[in-house]
């Protein structure tokens, strides 16, 4: 009687690992799992503050504090342009200074084919916003170029008759709409304290 209870007890034993190993397959099996959204690193942004930037340009204007101005040493480019670079962010606002000389609509429309013909291609929408202010003579527009464009930020300010300056807004990096946006956003407002910041020398 002994042994045959033993027997029982084994198989009993047997049944239940088995019972309890089918039951957790189971249950893992039923697990709805859903994939977490792609995490981008936090970004910490300094406390906006701007200097002036004054030199033998015939143009002033504002930049911020945590930027540093260069002179553009392309081989392309002419005298008086000028880079806001950022390298902690590996940003740089490019500044293309033109002198007009009857030729200013020639200058807006090589502003509007650099925008809509070569930079916008990849875009999803862009979106222009003017800008003025009679007093000191300056007026412009700013473009946002929506989607996974070269560059993000696109501007130029003018009096009209003398003075035509251009600028761009890019990163050293693959353009990418999501994990650049509050960078864009943050610099942008930059953008626009330089626009309203220019004054034109005589």
């Amino acid at each position: 009687m002994g042994r045959r209870k033993n027997r029982v007890s084994g198989s009993t034993s047997l049944f239940g690992f088995w019972f309890l190993v089918f039951g957790l397959m189971l249950f893992s099996c039923r697990q709805n799992y859903t994939p977490k959204p792609h995490a981008y690193y936090r970004i910490d942004f300094p406390e906006k503050e701007y200097r002036l930037y004054d030199s033998i340009y015939p143009f002033t204007f504002e930049y911020p504090v945590y930027g540093t101005v260069t002179p553009d040493t392309r081989p392309t480019s002419g005298p008086y342009w000028v880079n806001i670079e950022f390298p902690e962010y590996r940003g740089t606002i490019y500044l293309t200074y033109l002198k007009i000389e009857r030729n200013f609509d020639l200058f807006i429309e090589h502003n509007w084919k650099m925008i809509f013909k070569h930079i916008a291609q990849k875009a999803d929408a862009v979106d222009q916003h003017e800008y003025e202010n009679p007093d000191l003579k300056v007026y412009g527009t700013i473009y946002d170029i929506k989607g996974n464009a070269a560059s993000s930020v696109q501007f130029y300010v003018t009096d009209s008759v003398r003075n035509f300056l251009r600028g761009s807004l890019y990163f050293s990096a693959k353009p990418n709409q999501d994990s650049l946006a509050p960078v864009i956003t943050f610099f942008r407002e930059d953008i626009i304290h330089l626009m309203e910041s220019i004054e034109w020398k005589k």
